[in-house]
């Protein structure tokens, strides 16, 4: 199995999914959380299919900011998506802790990008 792969499809589809009802199911005034949450999901699901490659190269810091990623997606779209569909979070620094978490993968993929891998087999 190839989790990364699995979680960034699930992903895309939930972005689209959450997108499609943003549009057409929640008031207008709370259809920007939407759009603004399926966005950061959808770009972060395809950031997720690059951290598949990383990873199977040996990239420790990729599988880390993988991690990270899909905690920031969790935590920032999803406080969007509740916040949108349900009211204010009694936790109001999901949304930034998730935002934080996102910067942070990214910051471990570039550390793959230099990090040490096992050699490719030839």
């Amino acid at each position: 199995m190839r989790p990364w792969i699995l979680l960034a499809g699930l992903n895309g589809a939930m972005a689209i999914g959450l997108a499609a009802y943003g549009a057409h199911g929640v008031d207008a005034a709370v259809a920007p959380l939407m759009e603004r949450a399926s966005l950061f999901q959808l770009i972060h699901a395809v950031a997720l299919l690059s951290i598949d490659r990383l990873a199977g190269e040996g990239r420790r810091s990729a599988r880390l900011g993988g991690v990270l990623i899909a905690v920031g997606i969790a935590m920032f779209s999803g406080s969007l998506y509740i916040k949108a569909m349900f009211g204010p979070l009694p936790l109001p620094l999901v949304t930034p802790a998730g935002g934080i978490s996102l910067i942070l993968g990214w910051i471990m993929i570039a550390g793959a990008a230099i990090g040490r891998g096992r050699r490719p087999a030839v």
